[in-house]
């Protein structure tokens, strides 16, 4: 069984030979257990699906999307240290990549970073190779070489050599000539000599001193990149004396280019302009008492849960429809943002916002259409604090980004609020770190968003088109997006971190983040609070999953919400003020009694003929509005209030509905003649059929709706004669999930699974790379020298296992399931009986039961492992 970590990379090297480690896969050999794991979790690509061996390993950490995802989550000093590298001379020891990045002079701060940044590197396997012998991973230094087509961060161009290789011998020649240098017999040497001229800092000096003040001007135009520029036919005398001595070589007839070897002379030997060590500082923005960011954050969360509330009641009985590519119409999305009182861009995220939790959804009938779904009613019986949880880190864990709203699809198609293709993968990740990065000042202190965001380039840097070929700034937006939504959410108060965004983080990252902001310092790439994981990252024990962590955050926030109250305060204007939240019955009847005329601190209700009509229509009397408000309201009912109530009350029901098709009848006959003479009864089409009742066509909602827009206040009545009570009818979903977020890679590997990968790649190389034995007598070629699996006898099988039970050693094998796939295992059978072999297989860590008739051939290891 694998052992610590250095005997996993002494079993695994075998009894290779002694020295640098020729290619990458001999570089990841020599590893140990604890660098493969840490390859593995930081390039979880790798993993899918796991390697054969450390040369399919190796193979697969070459490849260019997997390089160029690597190279993505690099820091900008890491990348720029992997830049230098691809323009450096291959391979390149340590001094050269050292000159490169801190200068021919030196810089400390470059020079203290270096380190760190190459152990990076050299930890994702993007450079290999003892310090005497860098090398760049090939994939990434086609990525990250100058080149015409592609040019470097660096600003740099070709070398001599690849800018003469179309030169004719004849013209590299005269280029000798004329910078003083001897010909020679071929260009090869011609080339190395120019090369050794320009790259040796005295001679090149003195070159220099020739040069007329002209064609230096000319040179310090191109130093710094792009190093093309162009020509005429008739060059100018300054640009003619540098093409004749090589300091500019033609690339087609009408540009030139500055040779890299030139350029890095001018520059010092440095091959950025900017190097940037160390992270930008966070400045503050202002500094608050964290009460009072706490505070601020905890309104807002008010108003967040009061908002999705709202959202809930508008679309009780049905919302909008779903429109046939998915999503809600623009005029939904506006008619929502006017109940919610809001903007569209706001009423978008706040619908997606409890799409993401999982409280609506579309109902899947054949006229489909939005509606809370069950979870909804569940989330409304919860504490407020464990609410607003709820909401948080379904924010923190969705990948769909309400930002995107409004805007265009790659196909120019406008994006629609819960419709498709508004998942970003990167969004919970941009948000965690941004959360981390708000961590790092002392509590209370708001940093500039400027300042912010430059740290997340500076940590994520936007190469553009020099690495991926896109030029998008999608991080960018959605830091900003971040900034806006925590401080709705609560997250954030007055730009800075509140005490429940600091729960929302991993305890680990949140308490390296303070040691390191109370001694003055700010985390390094390799930092816990730095991880890309951001909030969302769990332990291996799950003591610090997201559950946890919501239920910290909903403490947090608990004391900071104000208890739900059980009165209002009538006013004599027909309003009632309710100085907070109410408790949920008092809320529910005072909505459906009174409409709400301002949201904010304090609601505002105001009573009208149509929301008392409302409340009757409900069931309720005026004998039991009159005793609700009073034993609600901390102030006397107003007489007009009591007064709009009774006189409602009075007319209500006055005359009865009906179904015909429907039908009016009332005790005074005379009500009934005024309907049929005013004219706005026309369309009703009404006509009398005794003294007290009318009939029409019109079904009886139209009725009602009809008379009630004459002023009248009519109750419908069932065929019993009795008084219809109308309550809401709440629409539900069937049960539906949250959406699954969409991530834009693969997800982050448990430590099970590392372990195990691990064990697995360490089996398959040891039956790849270890010499094995051929059966006694046999005159053929080994496995190992061919290549391929062991093929035995079924007589040579079954003897070799039971010598390998009797000995204890380990044996080489060729199986094939039963699904027909043929594999490699290296086990130590223990047991062989009844066609079956009992054996441990280091490939799977674990014993296994193999029947002998699907093993193809075996193999004794030379060396065995033991």
């Amino acid at each position: 069984m694998p052992g610590d970590a250095d005997a996993g990379a002494r079993t695994a090297r075998g009894s290779g030979a002694a020295g640098p480690p020729r290619t990458l896969a001999e570089a990841l050999r020599s590893r140990g257990d604890a660098s493969l794991t840490a390859l593995l979790r930081a390039r979880p690509d790798l993993l899918s699906p796991v390697p054969n061996d450390i040369s399919q390993l190796a193979s697969r950490a070459g490849t260019r999307a997997s390089v160029v995802r690597a190279l993505e989550r690099l820091d900008r000093f890491t990348l720029q240290t992997a830049e230098a590298l691809a323009v450096a001379p291959e391979p390149a020891p340590f001094t050269t990549l050292r000159s490169l990045v801190a200068g021919a002079d030196g810089d400390p701060a470059v020079e203290a970073e270096l380190p760190a940044a190459l152990g990076r590197l050299r930890d994702q396997a993007l450079v290999w190779g003892d310090d005497d012998r860098l090398r760049l991973v090939r994939t990434a230094r086609e990525l990250l070489a100058p080149s015409a087509a592609h040019p470097s961060p660096t600003g740099l161009g070709p070398t001599v050599a690849e800018a003469t290789g179309g030169m004719s011998p004849g013209r590299v020649q005269e280029i000798l000539t004329a910078t003083g240098l001897p010909t020679t017999h071929d260009a090869v040497s011609a080339v190395a000599a120019l090369t050794g001229l320009f790259t040796d800092r005295r001679r090149m000096g003195a070159l220099l001193d020739t040069a007329p003040g002209e064609a230096l001007a000319v040179l310090d135009r191109l130093v710094w990149g792009p190093p093309y520029g162009e020509v005429s036919a008739n060059s100018t005398p300054p640009v003619q004396w540098l093409r004749q001595r090589g300091l500019l070589l033609p690339t087609s007839p009408h540009t030139v280019v500055l040779p890299r070897e030139v350029a890095l002379h001018l520059r010092g030997g440095r091959a950025h302009r900017y190097p940037e060590p160390v992270p930008p500082a966070l400045e503050p923005r202002g500094a608050y008492s964290p009460d009072v960011v706490d505070n601020a954050a905890a309104a807002q969360a008010f108003t967040a849960l009061d908002t999705v509330e709202e959202l809930g009641k508008e679309w009780n009985e049905g919302g909008p429809g779903v429109l046939r590519a998915g999503g809600l119409s623009v005029r939904d999305l506006k008619r929502t943002a006017a109940a919610l009182d809001t903007t569209e861009q706001l009423a978008a995220f706040w619908v997606e916002l409890a799409y993401a939790a999982g409280l609506i959804a579309a109902d899947a009938e054949a006229d489909e259409r939005y509606a809370p779904t069950p979870a909804y009613d569940d989330w409304q019986e919860l504490p407020a604090p464990e609410r607003w949880a709820v909401l948080a880190t379904a924010w923190l864990a969705a990948t769909r980004t309400p930002g995107l709203v409004g805007g265009q699809d790659s196909r120019g198609r406008t994006l629609s609020a819960l419709g498709p293709d508004l998942d970003r993968g990167a969004a919970p990740e941009v948000r965690g770190r941004v959360l981390g990065l708000l961590a790092l000042p002392p509590e209370g202190t708001a940093p500039t968003r400027e300042s912010l965001l430059n740290r997340l380039n500076w940590e994520r840097p936007l190469r553009g088109a020099g690495v991926t070929g896109r030029t998008e700034d999608l991080r960018t937006r959605l830091a900003n997006w971040t900034l806006d939504e925590s401080e709705l959410l609560g997250i954030t108060g007055r730009g800075a971190l509140s005490s429940m965004g600091r729960a929302l983080l991993p305890e680990e990252a949140g308490d390296t983040a303070a040691a390191r902001a109370a001694q003055g310092q700010e985390p390094g790439p390799g930092d816990p609070a730095a991880s890309d994981a951001g909030p969302l990252r769990a332990d291996a024990d799950g003591a610090d999953a997201p559950g946890a962590r919501a239920a910290r955050a909903a403490r947090a926030l608990a004391p900071l919400l104000p208890e739900p109250l059980d009165h209002v305060l009538l006013q004599a204007d027909l309003t009632a003020v309710a100085p907070g939240p109410l408790l949920r019955p008092l809320a529910d009847l005072l909505s459906v009694a009174a409409d709400i005329e301002s949201r904010g601190g304090a609601t505002v209700y105001r009573f009208t003929p149509g929301s008392v009509r409302r409340a009757l229509d409900a069931g309720q009397s005026a004998t039991d509005l009159h005793e609700f408000l009073k034993n609600h309201s901390r102030t006397p009912v107003p007489q007009p209030l009591t007064y709009l109530i009774d006189d409602v009350a009075r007319r209500h029901g006055h005359l009865r509905v009906g179904a015909a098709s429907a039908y009016v009848r009332s005790d005074d006959d005379t009500v009934l003649g005024e309907i049929l003479a005013d004219k706005r009864s026309a369309n009703l089409r009404l006509r009398r059929l005794a003294p007290t009742v009318l009939a029409t066509q019109a079904d009886p909602a139209t009725l009602l709706e009809g008379l009630r827009a004459m002023g009248f206040a009519p109750a419908a009545e069932s065929a019993e004669g009795d008084v219809m009570v109308t309550r809401a009818h709440a629409h539900r979903t069937p049960a539906r999930t949250a959406p699954a977020p969409v991530p834009d890679g693969p997800p982050r590997p448990e430590p099970l699974l590392l372990g195990a990968a691990v064990r697995a790649i360490r089996a398959g190389d040891l039956a790849a790379t270890v010499g094995h034995k051929p059966p006694e007598g046999a005159e053929r070629p080994t496995a190992r020298t061919t290549g391929e699996p062991p093929r035995t006898t079924a007589a040579e099988t079954l003897a070799t296992v039971q010598a390998a039970v009797l000995t204890a050693s380990t044996v080489w094998i060729g199986y094939v399931n039963a699904d027909g796939a043929a594999s490699q295992r290296v086990i130590a059978p223990v047991r062989v009986e009844g066609g079956f072999v009992t054996a441990y297989d280091h490939t799977a860590d674990e014993v296994r039961t193999y029947p002998l008739h699907r093993i193809t051939g075996v193999s004794e290891l030379a060396d065995d492992p033991a």
